[in-house]
């Protein structure tokens, strides 16, 4: 079956870009749910979908990208702020960050977080065990995000978040689990719907 075509960032617009860096050492296994959330996110409405990715991964990005998906360059050492700054340098008023190892991820939990930038600036999705799966913010990226230097996978990025935040400056919606170990694939929802390339893989 054929993707259809998705158009590049617009202007104003919500820009979601996954962020692809495999998080576990089985390589099919990472390429798969890169896949995945790709997917996700490129049939989400209203959110043009794009992939940051530094030099290391520029490879799997262009393997798994829609045609016409913009794939962002960024360093290999890139934070997450360096991931924002790139989706609004590509015209996004609006920009989300999505790690590429939360395959079931339901789209719903990045609508909320859309939704809550509506009174905040930031808004996130914290990861089962530490981390986050998601961060959201209204362009250009608050400073006081850049300055907490901010990572998706480290064990107190919410708490450093919490504090660094001014008030009412972050909004934290539902927590959502990553696959970060082999063991974590048994936390995957087989009752949810996407995680294709995933599932195949497991189940093959």
């Amino acid at each position: 079956m054929s993707r259809p075509a998705v158009g590049g960032p617009a202007v104003g617009g919500r820009v979601v870009g996954v962020w692809a860096r495999p998080a576990v050492d089985d390589v099919a296994l990472a390429a798969a749910m890169l896949e995945d959330v790709v997917d996700m996110v490129a049939a989400m409405e209203q959110v043009e979908a794009a992939i940051v990715a530094g030099p290391a991964y520029a490879e799997a990005a262009a393997d798994v990208a829609w045609p016409g998906m913009p794939i962002l360059p960024i360093g290999d050492d890139a934070v997450v702020a360096d991931a924002l700054d790139a989706l609004a340098d590509a015209g996004a008023d609006v920009a989300a960050v999505v790690v590429p190892d939360a395959p079931d991820l339901p789209p719903l939990l990045l609508g909320k977080l859309f939704s809550a930038l509506t009174s905040t600036s930031v808004a996130v999705c914290p990861a089962d065990g530490g981390g986050l799966v998601a961060v959201a913010v209204t362009c250009p990226v608050p400073a006081w995000l850049r300055d907490a230097g901010l990572s998706l996978d480290a064990a107190d990025s919410l708490s450093r978040l919490r504090s660094a935040a001014p008030p009412r400056g972050l909004h934290v919606g539902p927590g959502w689990h990553r696959v970060r170990a082999a063991d974590d694939v048994r936390r995957l929802d087989p009752g949810l719907e996407g995680w294709d390339a995933t599932r195949a893989l497991l189940d093959g």
